[in-house]
């Protein structure tokens, strides 16, 4: 089995691993990073034996074939998340004999699905020298089923393939997706994404069923498909015993190969809304309104509010209102609420149903919200015709798009990082995380990128600065600010759900009662479903049992 005697380790939280370059190579010359522990032979003939399965087609070594396995947005080194390669499987039975070869040549694997996870480390892997197992090819959308409204999909398809496929069969169902269309369905629900309508919040409201291959080769089915010929598997989440399918979710225990996702029915009417807000201090009685009309479903879908520069980026750039260095200054932000119509924060909903559901709580919301100093409304009318509302309503009824992705062209050649502290939907919690984020962005040279969504009894605060990607002072200054961010989230007893490849192990230590019983439970779990080590070394902060 790998263990952590076999990687070398730095004192640093978050441990930066290193590994040894060999001489094999997939063309004469070249030299291939290589996975901790393995020989350059060993590893030329695991690849050789992985040819034989998929083809050589499916086996990627080269350099210019790897270009696509880096995480784009990177803030450290790229040799710090660098994979020694990939392969691509097409089904089940091949990732078996993948996983065998894998286990013999105690070569170590990093399951991607789109691999489009931009912000927390896209397609690269946790630890240098990984193998990247690529479900891309895996892409069937093997069932809807539109009286039970559910789809079941493989984890090669994206939100936009399962949108497509339900445009052209004239199906009356929604998908609930994240902001960019190329999105996987699978990675993200497995990462617990959270989108925009009543189903946002992805692995709660959607998942139900999984087929999962584990290190060994066994297939489980997970829930009501435990039991053979089980008719109701993608319709009732559970099954009898142990609830095991969260375990599968952000964590390196199995790789999932099919997933049951349950969809909305196309409701009778639809009214997205927006309501702008003057003042950045409107973002404390705004949680406190929503709070009584999300725990009533009153706003029935994903309730969001997102921040000045946020909402503005979608239609106009830095330079166009401030071309000095450091944050956009007060006059500048003014300009652009002026311009676009838009307040400091800036509130997306939206109404289904029946229109004599829709007129009754309408006026319910708006009291709430027009209670709030400065509150203006805007409906689809007010707002036709722009780009910042129009990709909102389109997400918040399941259409995927990519507007929100060009965000990053805030600066020129831009990328950007994820940090996402979950809040308890209190105004006053809200307001004085969002003050402390916004004053150590801007100490630190950087605008406050961010929103707080509220799935239901939660809130994500999702902030996502961006940053020059040429620029290494800029990307270390980040990269000390998103530590930094984390330390002090964890210090206010605020736990952050998901994070970058960078900050794995950061994150996970914080999660640290009791003597860091949760780390040693999944160490537990990590040596038990995954005795050879092979299945994502570091996904999360969970490592291989360290050798005695």
């Amino acid at each position: 089995m790998l263990t952590r005697r076999d990687f070398v380790w730095a004192s640093s939280a978050a441990a930066a691993l290193t590994c040894s370059r060999g001489a094999w190579s997939a063309a004469p010359g070249s030299e291939m990073l290589l996975p901790p522990a393995v020989s350059a032979k060993d590893f030329g003939d695991a690849l050789n034996a992985m040819r034989t399965i998929v083809g050589r087609a499916y086996v990627f070594s080269d350099e210019p074939q790897m270009t696509g396995y880096r995480d784009h947005f990177a803030l450290s080194p790229p040799e710090e998340h660098a994979a020694s390669g990939a392969v691509a499987p097409r089904n089940v039975e091949e990732i078996q004999r993948l996983l065998k070869v894998a286990r013999d040549y105690r070569v170590p694997v990093w399951t991607i699905s789109t691999g489009r996870n931009l912000g927390y480390g896209g397609a690269a892997p946790r630890m240098p020298g990984t193998l990247v197992l690529d479900l891309k090819r895996m892409n069937r959308i093997i069932e809807v089923n539109e009286k039970h409204a559910y789809a079941v999909v493989e984890p090669g398809v994206s939100y936009k393939d399962l949108y497509a496929h339900l445009q052209r069969t004239g199906s009356k169902l929604w998908i609930d997706c994240a902001a960019p269309a190329w999105g996987g369905v699978v990675g993200n629900l497995l990462d617990r994404g959270v989108g925009y309508t009543p189903m946002g919040e992805h692995f709660l409201q959607q998942q139900c069923g999984m087929q999962v291959v584990l290190s060994d080769g066994t297939v489980v089915e997970t829930g009501m498909a435990g039991q053979r010929g089980q008719q109701g598997q993608y319709n009732y989440r559970y099954g009898h015993g142990a609830w095991v399918d969260g375990l599968f979710t952000q964590s390196n225990f199995g790789v999932v190969t099919r997933l049951g996702v349950q969809l909305m029915p196309e409701p009778p009417g639809y009214r997205p809304y927006m309501v702008t807000f003057p003042d950045e201090e409107a973002i404390e009685p705004l949680t406190e309104a929503i709070r009584p009309l999300k725990l009533a479903q009153i706003i029935p879908n994903a309730a969001t509010s997102t921040e000045l520069l946020w909402e503005a980026a979608v239609e106009v750039r830095k330079d166009q209102y401030f071309t000095g260095e450091g944050p956009t200054p007060a006059s500048a932000r003014q300009k652009i609420k002026d311009d676009l119509g838009i307040g400091e924060w800036n509130f997306y909903g939206a109404l289904y149903g029946p229109p004599a559901v829709m007129d009754a709580t309408w006026p319910v919301i708006r009291d709430a919200l027009g209670s709030i100093k400065g509150a203006k409304f805007y409906t689809a009318e007010d707002k036709k015709g722009r780009p910042s509302f129009e990709y909102r309503a389109k997400l918040m009824r399941g259409v995927p798009n990519m507007t929100e992705f060009g965000t990053v062209a805030w600066i020129p050649n831009a990328g950007h990082v994820g940090f996402g502290p979950v809040v308890p939907v209190d105004g006053k919690l809200a307001f004085k995380q969002y003050r402390r984020i916004r004053e150590l962005t801007n100490q630190a040279g950087f605008d406050y990128f961010g929103e707080f969504i509220v799935g239901w009894r939660d809130m994500h605060h999702i902030f996502m600065p961006a940053f020059d990607l040429s620029d290494d002072i800029a990307k270390k200054k980040l990269h000390d600010l998103v530590g930094r961010l984390i330390d002090e989230a964890a210090a206010e007893q605020f736990g952050v759900y998901r994070t970058h490849l960078d900050f794995m192990d950061k994150v996970a230590g914080t999660y640290s009662w009791n003597d860091g019983a949760l780390a040693r439970f999944n160490a537990r779990l990590k040596a038990a479903i995954d005795p050879s080590g092979i299945l994502a070394p570091g996904k999360s902060g969970i490592w291989p049992e360290k050798a005695a």
